[in-house]
């Protein structure tokens, strides 16, 4: 059959005609030969088809068979549709199937419900038989097992978190679990009543192991103990021992004149120990105090180790509760009994008062170490934060007291020259005049002479030096306060005078020349503390070695500061050719010292000559700004004609000082060269 749809090409049958012009029109007889031979190629065509329809006649007539087959059960199934899609309408069957589907599921809520029914019911039966279980384990004095059921039972019962949709046979259980519970806990303290006896007359706590109550024969105190911590009433079951510690034990022991003795003793039983005893002794030996706290700590330390070994087992939880309990009132009896009372009223006693803080935290780490208090929280050191603060408290007060002392010094005082020094050289030395027993006279520390000051200025002197003094006696905190105290005592006559003196400044009287005395008294006397400092460098003696070098250099840079101390002081309150020669003066005498102590030395190795260079460029570099001004200002003064001075004239020893250093230059290079040499 393929051979009968093969395409045909026209041209092919237009054999007779140029074909190779495309676009030529056919002709008449070209159509009619075309008309011709496609009729032949139809006749062709349908002979064929009958040829092949006539040899496959039987696959055409059970192909048509089929298809009338296919055709008949098209229309059954119709027909069937049509009567399925009636019934449909007149009976709903989706409503039938909902109302099943709603049964079935109503049966399974049902019986799931009666299931979990089912097994409240059977959770009910089973705690009330451990809670009768409770009853009976009380009765036969198996504490342990009964703390613990509590416990569970606690929160299958869901105690303190009660819910009101819950069944109302929950609230029953609870109130026999709280039965149970009030049961165990009365009976548990009345064990450890029975253990722990403080007998008043014969002054002793008794302690004992093998315990009866109620009936309840050797039960041991360990598992009273133990029982009371599972179900959460430690805290409780010990707070009337802790009580009684408190009142028989600790607080005599802190609050006596003479200090107590404890004496432990223990009674071994046939197979373990059935007693232990502490005994309090009241000490014959009278001399003994309480004065740094060392015997009444000791006493409570012996007493906090018996509760750690022999009532609380050695058991750290429990030792911790029982200090939880008791430490507080310890401390506060210690604090109100003992430490607010031995406060030193002075600095003298400072030193004293430190071995009482030294004593308390040794105490502190003692109780840390057995965990009767906190190693971690800070506010179970109540003593040692209490003996600290004492002092610095006390470090503060004599601050404010010792600021208010100058304060009323300066304000007091009226500046006005005594009638004894207002005639003529009326602090000579040769006067007969007792220059130790008047205020207003005093030497000058680095000047031959002597000046006429203010009482203020003087007693403020004395006052700053009996702060030096309590210096020497204190801890490093209070002397760090004290040093603040005698400084700002200082810096007041810099802040009240000048405003006190302002309109009295503005006329020609005396108040000017005692306020330039006062000053350069005070700048003496400042002078004097850091020649202390200078002192510190130990004659700069071994400068190559390191120790050495390290305490010169802290010497020189003391010096230094002070001396700028006292460049700030004076420059505001001084005429600047006044405060030149001040200050130049000041510094001779530091340049002075320093260069004879240097020159004083003999055999210098090369190492040494180099750190001692070191040293005087060091203070060179760090007194450039206070050379600098006074450089300035003695510049200034040439050019108004006040002083023509050179700076070198003023202080002769700094250029002493600066040669020195090209001496030590040239002597190392020498050194050096000689080295290279050989």
């Amino acid at each position: 059959m393929e051979e009968l749809f093969d395409t045909i090409n026209v041209r092919d049958l237009l054999s007779t005609h140029d074909l190779t012009d495309q676009t030529a029109p056919l002709t008449a007889p070209d159509l009619r030969l075309l008309i011709s031979r496609l009729e032949f190629h139809s006749l062709q065509i349908k002979s064929k088809v009958q040829s092949y329809i006539a040899s496959h006649h039987q696959d055409f007539a059970s192909l048509f068979s089929l298809c009338n087959d296919a055709v008949s059960r098209t229309d059954e199934i119709s027909t069937d549709l049509s009567d399925i899609l009636g019934l449909i309408s007149y009976r709903p069957i989706d409503k039938e199937v909902k109302e099943i589907i709603d049964e079935v599921s109503a049966k399974m809520k049902e019986a799931r419900v009666k299931k979990e029914l089912l097994e409240l019911v059977r959770a009910i039966v089973e705690i009330g038989e451990r809670l009768k279980g409770v009853k009976e384990a009380l009765r036969d004095g198996r504490l342990r097992f009964a703390a613990e059921e509590l416990r569970e039972l606690k929160k299958d019962l869901r105690v303190g978190d009660e819910n009101a949709s819950e069944p109302l046979v929950y609230g029953l259980l609870r109130e026999e679990w709280l039965d149970c519970f009030e049961e165990i806990q009365e009976l548990l303290v009345k064990f450890v009543e029975s253990a722990v006896r403080f007998e008043k007359e014969s002054n002793r706590v008794l302690v004992k192991y093998q315990l009866t109550v109620d009936g309840l024969d050797g039960i041991e105190l360990r598992t009273v103990l133990e029982a009371m911590e599972v179900v959460g009433i430690l805290d409780y079951g010990l707070a009337k021992v802790a009580d009684l510690k408190i009142k028989y034990v600790i607080s005599p022991a802190v609050s006596y004149g003479s200090p107590i003795t404890f004496v432990e003793e223990l009674n071994p039983g046939p197979e373990k120990m059935s007693e232990a005893i502490l005994r309090m002794v009241p000490s014959v030996d009278d001399k003994i105090e309480n004065v740094d706290g060392k015997t009444i700590y000791s006493g409570i330390i012996q007493v906090v180790k018996f509760i750690h070994k022999r009532i609380c087992l050695q058991n750290g939880s429990w030792v911790r509760c029982f200090g939880r309990l008791t430490w507080p009132r310890i401390s506060e009896l210690i604090i109100s009994n003992f430490l607010s009372k031995v406060v030193p009223e002075d600095a003298s006693k400072l030193a004293d008062f430190q071995k009482i803080i030294n004593h308390t935290s040794e105490f502190e780490a003692a109780l840390k170490e057995m965990m009767f208090i906190s190693a971690s929280d800070n506010k179970d050191a109540r003593l040692s934060n209490f003996a600290e603060n004492v002092e610095v408290h006390f470090a503060s007060r004599k601050k404010t007291e010792i600021l208010a002392k100058a304060r009323n010094l300066l304000l007091q005082c009226d500046f006005a020259v005594p009638q004894e020094y207002t005639g003529k050289d009326p602090i000579c030395k040769n006067d007969g005049m007792s220059v130790d027993s008047s205020e207003h006279v005093v030497d000058l520390l680095f000047m031959s002479e002597r000046c006429v000051v203010t009482k203020a200025a003087s007693q403020l002197m004395k006052l700053v030096h009996q702060i030096l003094q309590d210096i020497c006696l204190s801890s490093t905190r209070v002397a760090f306060e004290f040093y603040h105290a005698a400084r700002d005592a200082i810096l007041l006559y810099e802040a009240i005078v000048p405003v006190k003196l302002e309109r009295q400044l503005e006329g020609i009287n005396q108040v000017a020349v005692l306020m330039h005395n006062d000053c350069l008294y005070l700048s003496q006397e400042i002078l004097g503390f850091a020649f202390e400092a200078l002192d510190g460098a130990d004659g700069f003696q071994n400068t190559h070695q390191i120790q050495q070098f390290e305490s010169a250099k802290f010497s020189i840079e003391q010096v230094v500061f002070i001396l700028e101390k006292v460049h700030i002081i004076w420059e505001p309150l001084l005429l600047p050719s006044t405060y030149n020669r001040s200050m130049c003066t000041v510094l001779e005498s530091v340049f002075s010292r320093i260069t004879r102590d240097i020159l004083l030395l003999d055999d210098m190795a090369a190492e040494e000559t180099l750190q001692l260079q070191r040293l005087i460029h060091l203070m060179l570099e760090n007194l450039s700004s206070l050379l600098e001004s006074l450089a300035a200002v003695n510049q200034k003064g040439k050019t108004e004609g006040d002083f023509a001075r050179p700076l070198d004239d003023l202080i002769p020893s700094l250029c002493k000082f600066r040669k020195l250093a090209g001496m030590f230059f040239h002597y190392c290079q020498n050194s050096f060269l000689k080295l290279v040499d050989k």
